[in-house]
């Protein structure tokens, strides 16, 4: 497995991982291809090199990214495919985001999780986030909360 930045072919695979895991609140094709085009954001692609059906190609494991406008970042995505969960992967992408908000100036970053979303979660207090604030019926549709957690990076959160 390979982490590297998200280039534009991989844009339309990312998609397509996005929508299947998050349904209705997935971002569009055009929202990645925004975010690739603006200075400040780091995104990440997880591959396996060599994915099924093609021998040279790769296979799309998850992503992730970051804005780093100043001295507070922001998770803006992170997915792991679900065959690819529960193996580290979420981990790795989220301590290679934090490291990018550091090397950015950022002495802390923010990110919202869906208050249903339990697995999630534990990852980012495991590595360091604590909850700040609560975003009531932010996910629509489907009036799910947002959970707003925020890590401080001037020490060893995600490190």
């Amino acid at each position: 497995m390979e982490i590297r930045p998200m280039r534009w072919w991989d844009v339309a695979a990312v998609h397509r991982l996005e929508r299947e895991l998050f349904g209705p609140t997935a971002w569009s094709a055009e929202t990645f291809w925004g975010e690739l085009a603006h200075p400040g954001r780091t995104y990440l692609v997880a591959v396996e090199p060599g994915g099924p059906g093609d021998p040279g190609g790769e296979e799309l494991l998850g992503y992730g990214g970051v804005v780093v406008p100043g001295a507070d970042a922001d998770v803006q995505t992170l997915g792991v495919a679900p065959g690819a969960q529960r193996r580290g992967l979420g981990r790795a992408l989220l301590r290679r985001l934090v490291a990018a908000a550091r090397d950015g100036g950022a002495t802390h970053l923010l990110l919202e999780v869906r208050a249903d979303n339990e697995p999630a979660q534990a990852l980012y207090l495991a590595e360091g986030f604590r909850r700040i604030a609560r975003r009531a019926r932010y996910y629509q549709p489907g009036d799910v909360d947002a959970l707003v957690l925020r890590a401080d990076l001037r020490g060893s959160a995600g490190g």
